[in-house]
């Protein structure tokens, strides 16, 4: 015998409270999507409209309380014959016409103000919508983007101008990020693909681990790390963060501990190296940075010359309380089109002289310290086979310009 079914009893209060399904769903995306606020030429719309009605609506208000009142007392004063009856039909007639005309005026003025509104706000947005899709584009990588002028009046002229000129100095960044990553993987190669030759010649068995691997190894393993350390030094200067620590320094001991550093390799190259000192000025500068840019000029110099070639290296005063640190070479020289380039990352007069173990951008670390010491550093050459003179001008101590 079959038992009857029972019949589900109704889910009681407390359960119907924690049913999930019983709970008020939560508004989906599409929900939210249908409140985006609107754009800013309708909400510009609709605050000229509201404004126009609410002016419309107080004039009309206005006229209508205080001007029959006015006409009346006017009628008074004028006197006249007119019965009770007659003034009466009078003001309701000046009433009525008041009422006729002020409404077609104002309604009128409304409906020209809000055509004259629309198509200002039409402009408006499509103005800041060629503006959004530029920048948009921008953002994407294309920095050929303009902004046409759109002729709304200065302020958005100089908004598409100020764009216009971030599209342009973003896309002068990006080439030299591009060059940069370049010149850097290029510059990598040699002693990776070095490193890599004596190690496989290792595990072959064809080299052994002597002296001169293992000197050809580290000698390539300290141009990285100076590779790395060098593109480190001239982003920090570039950037303005370079930790400077300066000091009262006489410029004559800056050129002897320069010169006597390179004494060495100058007498094995066969290169005289001359100091000259005509003054006793001093600067304030961080003597280990300033170092380091005489080395690298120096360097430099020593890559363009061969022997017997000379190289000086001079300090004297300059103008406006300046002091003046000179390397001159009777080198290669430098010709016209390549003068403006050198004190760039990895750039090379003559792409087929090797460097001599550096990391190429010696003498673009040498402007960006000089530069964060307020200084300048400027090359100048009479042309191929006059050599080069570089001039590192920095303030006098007591004269420093931040």
């Amino acid at each position: 015998m079959t038992t009857p079914a029972q019949p589900t009893p109704p889910p009681s209060p407390e359960s119907a409270r924690s049913t999930p399904s019983s709970r008020t769903p939560a508004p989906s995306s599409s929900g939210r999507e249908r409140r985006r606020p609107a754009g800013l030429s309708t909400r510009l719309l609709l605050a000229q409209g509201l404004l126009l009605v609410a002016g419309a609506g107080t004039a009309w208000l206005v006229a209508i309380a205080i001007g029959p009142g006015i006409f009346h007392q006017h009628m008074i004063e004028a006197g006249g014959t007119h019965t009770p009856a007659e003034l009466d039909h009078i003001e309701r007639g000046f009433r009525d016409s008041l009422v006729v005309a002020l409404s077609t005026g104002l309604v009128a003025a409304v409906l020209i103000a809000l055509v004259v509104t629309w198509w200002f706000s039409r402009r408006l947005r499509t103005s800041t919508a060629a503006v959004a899709a530029s920048t948009t584009r921008i953002s994407h990588g294309h920095y050929d983007t303009r902004v046409p002028t759109v002729g709304l009046g200065l302020e958005f002229d100089h908004l598409a101008d100020t764009v216009n000129e971030l599209a342009t100095r973003l896309g002068h960044v990006e080439q030299t990020r591009t060059r940069l990553l370049a010149d850097l993987a290029h510059e990598m190669r040699t002693p990776l693909a070095s490193i890599d030759a004596h190690l496989e010649a290792i595990e072959d068995g064809v080299r052994t681990t002597d002296a001169a691997t293992m000197a050809v190894l580290r000698g390539n393993s300290r141009r990285l790390h100076r590779l790395a350390n060098d593109i480190t030094t001239v982003s920090r200067a570039e950037e303005g963060r370079l930790d400077l620590r300066r000091t009262p320094t006489a410029a004559a001991d800056l050129l002897r501990g320069a010169a006597s550093a390179a004494a060495d390799a100058y007498s094995t190259a066969g290169v005289s190296l001359r100091t000259e000192v005509n003054t006793p000025a001093t600067i304030d500068v961080d003597p280990d940075r300033i170092s380091q840019v005489l080395t690298n000029l120096l360097d430099n110099a020593l890559h363009h010359t061969s022997a017997p070639g000379a190289v000086t290296l001079s300090a004297r005063r300059g103008h406006d309380h300046t002091v003046e640190l000179v390397v001159t070479d009777t080198g290669d020289g430098i010709s016209e089109a390549d003068l403006p380039h050198i004190f760039e990352r990895f750039y090379r007069a003559d792409p087929s002289r090797q460097h001599r173990g550096g990391s190429g951008i010696g003498l673009t670390i040498s402007r960006a310290i000089i530069d964060a010491h307020g200084g300048t550093l400027v090359a100048t050459s009479n042309g191929p086979g006059c050599g080069a003179t570089f001039t590192a001008t920095l303030p006098e101590s007591g004269h420093h310009h931040p």
